[in-house]
């Protein structure tokens, strides 16, 4: 945690998380926990999974995206059952609380599951089960968002989004998302899928400008019409973009650890948050997936307060950003905004 006099006001900031992937919540702990219990062979050639704390060393070593996805991908297998689901988003979303997070609206990747075997509705059971205790026992308001995974064929991904059709209409789902490797999968190869759910009312994010170029961004916007761009850290080199985004209010889900941990950037200080403020652009800090990237969205937070000094003003502005580019309701936001607004008493700040 950082060491400077506003931790504590970092601390008990209301935050809103965007994202997070549920599946990159799973612990080594839980790994091996789930395995054992499911009867998954763990691969025993591998020495980092020799044991949960050598696991954990080894995501300390990642050397790219896909050296990341080959490590989340193999986690996935433990996950089996409806109850297994379930207790990985608990523990999220326990720990999220323990973070001050208020709100969190999380991706699920179904095809992760559905590709080997797993049910549908085992997955979705499993992960609404847990919010829906989020909700009644921690105070912690949820939105599911299905991911679809660029690396598998785009008849996949219609295939996916058709099963999941009655989850949109009924709410349980609440918006549509792009993940998965980026280089090699402009996003415009989706346009169909996202044009059916525009048309639905269904909201809509995608994964641009990690690793993958500015023009992902642009893509994204113009032929997916997305509402919000995950990770985007490339869209600082292109100022009318950059520009643009800030005329529209879209939202740019930014994860600093994770920058760092894929080598998309060597240190937290070469993110475009001081750009980003200085040019409007709203912007949110999360945790993307945080069992893996050593920090929890508190951890994002201080990361970014030791790199760029920013004042408690500037923090104020970043959250209220967050909530309102949220995709629960008026009601909701009006609520966190309060809640935002009592926090800047409590510290001076009112």
């Amino acid at each position: 945690m950082c060491k400077t006099h506003l931790h504590p006001f970092l601390a008990a900031l209301p935050k809103v998380e965007h994202h997070i992937h549920l599946e990159g919540a799973l612990s080594p702990s839980l790994l091996f926990t789930l395995a054992a219990r499911n009867s998954i062979t763990i691969p025993t050639s591998d020495a980092a999974f020799g044991s949960p704390a050598a696991l954990l060393d080894r995501y300390n070593r990642f050397s790219s995206l896909d050296d990341f996805l080959h490590y989340y991908f193999i986690g996935m297998k433990c996950l089996v059952k409806e109850q297994d689901f379930e207790q990985l988003a608990w523990e999220y979303f326990l720990k999220a609380k323990s973070d001050g997070v208020v709100h969190a609206e999380v991706f699920f990747d179904p095809q992760a599951h559905t590709g080997r075997g797993i049910a549908y509705e085992t997955v979705i059971n499993g992960f609404t089960m847990a919010c829906q205790r989020a909700e009644g026992e921690l105070e912690l308001s949820t939105k599911l968002i299905l991911c679809l995974l660029r690396h598998l064929p785009v008849e996949d991904s219609t295939t996916t989004y058709a099963q999941a059709t009655a989850d949109f209409e009924t709410g349980r789902l609440a918006g549509l998302g792009l993940d998965s490797s980026e280089k090699g999968f402009p996003p415009g190869a989706w346009k169909e899928v996202y044009g059916t759910a525009k048309t639905k009312g269904i909201r809509r994010t995608a994964h641009a400008g990690e690793e993958g170029p500015v023009e992902y961004i642009r893509e994204a916007l113009r032929e997916l019409d997305v509402e919000r761009i995950d990770h985007g850290i490339r869209l600082a080199e292109d100022t009318d973009l950059m520009r643009e985004v800030a005329e529209k209010k879209i939202l740019v889900t930014m994860c600093p650890l994770s920058n760092v941990r894929l080598r998309c950037v060597d240190d937290v200080k070469e993110l475009p948050i001081r750009t980003f403020l200085d040019s409007g652009v709203m912007f949110s800090i999360n945790s993307d997936d945080p069992a893996f990237f050593g920090g929890y969205i508190l951890d994002n937070y201080c990361a970014v307060q030791e790199a760029f000094n920013l004042t408690a003003r500037e923090w104020e502005g970043i959250t209220r950003a967050a909530v309102d580019g949220s995709w629960c309701n008026d009601g909701r936001k009006d609520h966190l905004l309060e809640q935002l607004n009592q926090t800047m008493v409590q510290f001076g700040h009112g």
